[in-house]
């Protein structure tokens, strides 16, 4: 044997479901392809600036930080639609809680990028 574990059944489908879930949300919430499209201008931007392995690990903790609250929020709100598919003040109260912390952690990641990439991208620009 070569040390390796191989993946059992359980394993690779759990795995699947994940990639499966990511797709789903990716597919059908515009705000998540938005997000996607921002990492893809973030991450071009720091490569672009060179940018040290700690700002990279900001930026990634940013990206990581709305992608997951995006993908909760959709679990929350198919959740909260296939419990109480009529008018429930609850209901709204769970949908509008998910998506204050998908805009918190965009709050976040706005910020994280204005510290990181502001000063290098305001000099490469202005000198």
């Amino acid at each position: 044997m070569n040390g390796r574990r191989k993946w059992n059944r359980n394993e690779r489908e759990s795995f699947r479901h994940s990639i499966e879930g990511i797709a789903y949300t990716m597919k059908h919430e515009f705000h998540m392809r938005v997000h996607a499209a921002a990492a893809v201008v973030v991450f071009l931007a720091a490569a672009a600036l060179k940018l040290q392995a700690e700002e990279w690990l900001w930026l990634l903790s940013a990206v990581a930080a709305v992608w997951v609250t995006e993908l909760m929020n959709t679990a929350i709100e198919r959740a909260v639609d296939l419990a109480s598919p009529g008018e429930s003040e609850l209901a709204k109260i769970a949908k509008d809680t998910a998506a204050g912390a998908v805009l918190v952690s965009s709050i976040y990641a706005v910020a994280v990028g204005a510290i990181v990439l502001g000063p290098p991208l305001w000099e490469k620009l202005f000198g």
